[in-house]
């Protein structure tokens, strides 16, 4: 046998070597569930603390980054580090509450499964998060928002 068809012998089983990998691990990805000991955007997990820097670390942090920065590249995350639109606080309960554009919805009443049960946040939580955020990245906003007032956010949203 020539080199040449060697080669090209090997390359096939290299090819299929590949793909078989690949698909065994899609396989293992999908079979599983989540590990994780917190819940997360993607782990429906009840995640039971509601400490805002907790919060931002396991929901948020994960597409807006560790520094609130955002990023572009498979979507776009927008930036919450200095970001002039969470002056409002009523802006940031909507969004956690209902999505916006990409951004899932949070709320227990407008949050969908992907595959299983929603990740949801109780008011407590969207409001401890709202505040942690608007008050760390560089943010300085002092006025805080309650539970009472998601609550009664949720209920403007049809």
């Amino acid at each position: 046998m020539s080199v040449r068809k060697l080669s090209a012998v090997a390359a096939a089983w290299l090819r299929a070597g590949i793909v078989l990998c690949v698909l065994i691990a899609a396989i293992a990805l999908v079979d599983r569930p989540a590990q994780a000991d917190t819940a997360g955007i993607l782990d429906a997990a009840t995640l039971i603390t509601t400490d805002g820097r907790e919060i931002f670390e396991q929901v948020c942090q994960g597409c807006h980054m560790q520094n609130g920065q955002g990023a572009v590249g498979a979507g776009h995350y927008p930036a919450l580090a200095k970001d002039r639109t969470l002056a409002s606080r009523q802006y940031m309960a909507l969004t956690i509450l209902a999505g916006r554009r990409n951004m899932p919805a949070f709320g227990v009443r407008h949050a969908i499964g992907f595959g299983g049960p929603p990740a949801t946040l109780s008011e407590d939580q969207i409001a401890s998060v709202i505040n942690y955020v608007r008050t760390h990245f560089g943010n300085r906003y002092t006025d805080s928002i309650t539970a009472a007032e998601v609550a009664a956010l949720d209920r403007t949203v049809h």
